[in-house]
């Protein structure tokens, strides 16, 4: 039986952080507290769930969090590493490891954390349900669970689908598509910032106030991205306030990127909610 097409996920990021700057590291941190309505993460217990790059892990460590990071793809973990490397030589309050967030014993081994973090990642599981569920289990009483998942835009996120699985398929899927949508994203970008600025660069040169990101790598990924799922806010919401979270913050898109979900788990539960997805 032919396997499904994945997206090698490390080898994108492997190349980010070989250009990796300052810069970019605290419009990271920026981003991460914003959301997280803080300026400080000390003395807080962190567990990030598909590390990818591990920019979000740096950023929680250098806000002062006790940081576990893991991931399904061994190239990511060895990009987490590097950066762990990097800026945190030896540093005992920075674990790097791999595993599959489908994995509940897993999870289990890991223990419970304040803050529980999986940006971008459960909708590339191929089980996004399974692994929303899964994430509930190394959330403590009381913590915080911050999410971004990819929003459900109907017919559009089908033909998105179709398009990612065509990039993975082969070499000649990954060159006809970069061959029609790298123009495409190239062109929607420059009117993008002619509409808003008056600056055909402007979309370009300020992309990295964006959580610390960089277009190119994030226009790979979005090509590239499968498995790929998506989830309404109206199920995302259901799902965890039926399983005892509370929404503290929450950013919407209109468009086909992430919904980005900051919840409180109830200090009376500890219960992880069964993998099954809403209506």
């Amino acid at each position: 039986m032919r396997s499904t097409p994945r997206f090698e996920f490390g080898k994108n990021w492997q190349s980010f952080i070989s250009s990796l700057t300052e810069e970019r590291v605290r419009e990271a941190e920026r981003s991460l507290a914003d959301m997280l309505r803080t300026g400080s993460l000390a003395g807080v217990s962190f567990l990030d769930i598909g590390s990818g790059s591990g920019l979000f892990s740096l950023a929680a460590r250098r806000l002062g969090a006790r940081v576990v990071s893991f991931d399904y793809d061994p190239v990511s973990v060895a990009c987490t590493l590097e950066l762990k490397s990097r800026y945190f030589p030896g540093d005992l309050h920075w674990d790097v490891a791999e595993g599959s967030v489908l994995d509940r014993e897993f999870l289990g081994s890991l223990g419970v954390f304040d803050i529980v973090y999986s940006w971008g990642v459960l909708h590339h599981t191929g089980e996004l349900w399974k692994a929303m569920g899964n994430v509930q289990i190394p959330v403590r009483a009381g913590g915080v669970l911050f999410i971004a998942i990819y929003n459900d835009q109907g017919a559009a996120s089908d033909l998105w689908a179709m398009t990612k699985r065509l990039y993975c398929s082969s070499v000649a899927g990954r060159v006809l598509v970069s061959a029609v949508m790298l123009p495409y994203f190239a062109l929607r970008g420059v009117a993008a910032g002619l509409i808003t600025s008056g600056s055909p660069f402007r979309h370009f040169t300020e992309y990295r106030t964006k959580r610390g990101m960089s277009v190119h790598h994030d226009w790979v990924d979005w090509l590239g991205g499968y498995p790929f799922e998506v989830a309404r806010p109206e199920q995302v919401l259901r799902f965890y306030g039926d399983a005892g979270f509370v929404l503290t913050n929450m950013i919407a898109t209109r468009g086909s990127g992430c919904n980005q979900y900051v919840f409180r788990r109830s200090l009376a539960e500890r219960q992880a909610r069964p993998a099954s997805p809403p209506a």
